[in-house]
């Protein structure tokens, strides 16, 4: 007898394709899909706390986007990047805020702040 798992429209799917699901699911939150102002792209998630980048390097594919999120309740932050192959300036983000930076080029980049000037987070785009 297969086990399955009731939904509440009173569905029944068995139980190994809820966890396939849920599994899927739960990647594409995690690792996958990231939803930046009401637009959905892939890309890695970046922590801007205490003054610090978390992770400080993180090493991605070219084309892959970076959502940097602004977890200081106290503190604006002003991500930019100054490179021959690829330039971004973030304008200031307010507490809670998220941006997303897309790399469109191969080579290794710094994301500074350009009001906490001991903040950098590296950035190898394969």
């Amino acid at each position: 007898m297969l086990a399955t798992l009731a939904l509440p429209c009173r569905l029944a799917v068995p139980r190994r394709l809820a966890a396939t699901l849920g599994l899927i699911l739960g990647a594409a939150l995690v690792g996958g899909i990231l939803d930046v102002g009401g637009v959905q792209a892939t890309g890695h998630l970046v922590s801007q706390k205490g003054r610090a980048f978390q992770p400080g390097s993180v090493a991605i594919q070219r084309g892959e986007t970076i959502v940097i999120v602004n977890d200081d309740s106290d503190l604006l932050h002003h991500l930019y990047i100054e490179s021959e192959i690829f330039s971004f300036d973030s304008g200031d983000q307010a507490p809670g805020s998220r941006t997303a930076v897309t790399f469109p080029a191969a080579g290794t980049f710094q994301v500074l702040c350009g009001i906490h000037p001991k903040m950098k987070l590296n950035v190898r785009v394969n």
